[in-house]
């Protein structure tokens, strides 16, 4: 699903220029992807434009921090939730994009989620809310993973 989504970055500059799903699906199946692959990958897509289209009141005026449940920490693993801190104290992302990252992780059936992933998570949710990530964002999404070494919580 990941190679889909990395490939629909690429070939896509906006969301907007993404056909729609069935058209989509047949695209990417004419490109060699799985057909599994590629209903899992529009499903993931689906829930991320919901996700992203839904009123997060209660998160847009939080000013606290964040605690993680105990299944949360267990599907993302500290160093996914150490990555999502460092861009949230970064400014990089809102509490809401926050929000939907963790809704789009967790939502992988991957656990815990790997750092390359979680990075991917976050350039799609950047792409669909047509937004470039920035210089420091992009060195961290495009850098060296490194998940013998996750950041510190503290």
């Amino acid at each position: 699903m990941f190679d889909i989504l990395v490939y629909l970055y690429e070939t896509y500059y906006r969301p907007e220029a993404c056909p729609e799903p069935a058209a989509l699906a047949r695209k990417l199946s004419a490109v060699g992807f799985d057909d599994f692959e590629i209903c899992e990958a529009i499903d993931w897509l689906t829930g991320l434009n919901e996700m992203a289209a839904e009123e997060l009141a209660d998160v847009v005026a939080s000013t606290g921090t964040r605690y993680y449940v105990d299944e949360e920490y267990n599907e993302l693993g500290s160093a996914a939730i150490g990555f999502i801190q460092f861009l949230e104290s970064a400014r990089l992302i809102t509490p809401v994009q926050r929000e939907i990252i963790i809704e789009r992780a967790l939502a992988v059936d991957e656990s815990p989620v790997t750092l390359s992933k979680l990075k991917i998570i976050v350039l799609m949710l950047m792409w669909s809310q047509g937004k470039e990530p920035d210089a420091l964002m992009f060195d961290d999404l495009f850098g060296a993973d490194d998940e013998q070494a996750p950041r510190l919580l503290h």
